[in-house]
């Protein structure tokens, strides 16, 4: 075992705070990186504040997670001292079920293992994240980072990114098809790039007409200004698919009357409140309305070797770890454009 800092919650009201943390030695098995950069998503506030409840304190969030390889253990294949490397929102599954076989381990049938606040498959403990110096983690769960892109804004690629990548990838996104993105966000931002590179027809569907201008510098073809009826009208039956990124409570079917026959609509946000959706609403044009959860170890792979390919990053605010409390308060704002990284050489 050894010591490394960290920024922790104590509990649901306390702010983050710095706290010494007990990492393990490496096992034949375990990559030691130490930790550059560390990227913020809404889910490190909802875990550290228990908005979704069973968050186990002191909390240590983060799982975007972008370092140096400093040690490997004695088994390790793929990893060598002085790599670059990255850590996604797992750090392990049973890796015997049949998701964990097919290469989704985030719907291992057993439970995957969170980056943090996940309970240690061998019973040790439960898992501690990434605003932190160091982690160790098995290295069936590191991804190699190419040195191409700037490493501060790859590091939300570990989630934001494949958290849009994926349903993109699984639903056969291609050229000549017509995506809407709904909400510019962490999530938003990305999932305009992606579609745009693969060829589709992209809108960004928007309550706020100051989002116009960014969406359309990010690479959509067009706005739809929601609470705009005569705007909304002529996307009515329009998208083949749409890509819904909004965690704030919202009317599902206004959004799936803009699908048409055959259209998809997929949530990745996660609202706190169940929703109602008419079984008519997916009868009437035969519409699918599925949910999508980050993606398995091999598929992150990917979108980490295709964002390279395709010089794709996310847009980040390099913060100091001692102003995370306040980059909390700005996300629930929706002030930030449009992802924060915690520069871990500042802890």
């Amino acid at each position: 075992m050894s010591s490394t800092r960290s920024y922790a919650a104590q509990s649901a009201s306390s702010p983050l705070a710095p706290w010494t943390i007990k990492r393990r030695a490496p096992k034949p098995h375990d990559v030691e990186i130490e930790i550059l950069y560390c990227g913020v998503c809404h889910s490190d506030l909802h875990t550290a504040r228990d908005e979704w409840g069973g968050t186990k304190y002191p909390c240590v969030p983060g799982h975007e997670i972008v370092g140096r390889v400093t040690a490997v253990g004695e088994h390790v294949t793929k990893f060598k001292a002085g790599d670059i490397a990255g850590v996604g929102c797992l750090v392990d599954s049973c890796q015997e079920c049949d998701n964990c076989k097919d290469g989704l381990e985030q719907y291992c049938s057993n439970g995957m293992v969170g980056t943090y606040n996940g309970n240690e498959k061998d019973g040790s403990g439960y898992t501690l994240g990434g605003y932190s110096k160091s982690i160790v983690v098995r290295e069936e769960f590191v991804l190699r980072i190419s040195d191409k892109l700037p490493l501060e804004a790859v590091a939300p690629l570990l989630c934001a990114g494949i958290t849009t990548y994926s349903p993109l990838r699984h639903w056969k996104v291609s050229k000549g098809q017509k995506v809407a993105v709904l909400g510019l966000g962490g999530l938003g931002h990305m999932g305009v790039k992606l579609a745009v590179s693969m060829g589709a027809e992209v809108t960004m569907l928007s309550h706020s007409p100051s989002k116009e201008a960014d969406a359309k510098r990010l690479g959509a073809h067009q706005f739809v200004l929601t609470s705009d009826a005569e705007q909304v009208k002529k996307v009515s039956g329009y998208f083949d698919f749409i890509l819904d990124t909004v965690s704030a409570d919202h009317d599902y079917t206004f959004y799936l009357n803009l699908l048409r026959t055959n259209g998809v609509m997929v949530c990745v946000g996660a609202p706190p409140a169940p929703a109602q959706v008419h079984a008519f609403n997916l009868i009437m044009g035969r519409k699918s309305f599925a949910g999508s959860l980050i993606g398995g170890i091999p598929e992150t792979q990917e979108m980490l070797d295709y964002c390279a390919e395709h010089n794709i990053v996310s847009d980040v605010e390099v913060i100091a770890i001692k102003d995370i409390n306040e980059a909390y308060e700005r996300m629930l704002k929706g002030d930030v454009r449009y992802r924060f990284v915690i520069d871990m050489a500042t802890l």
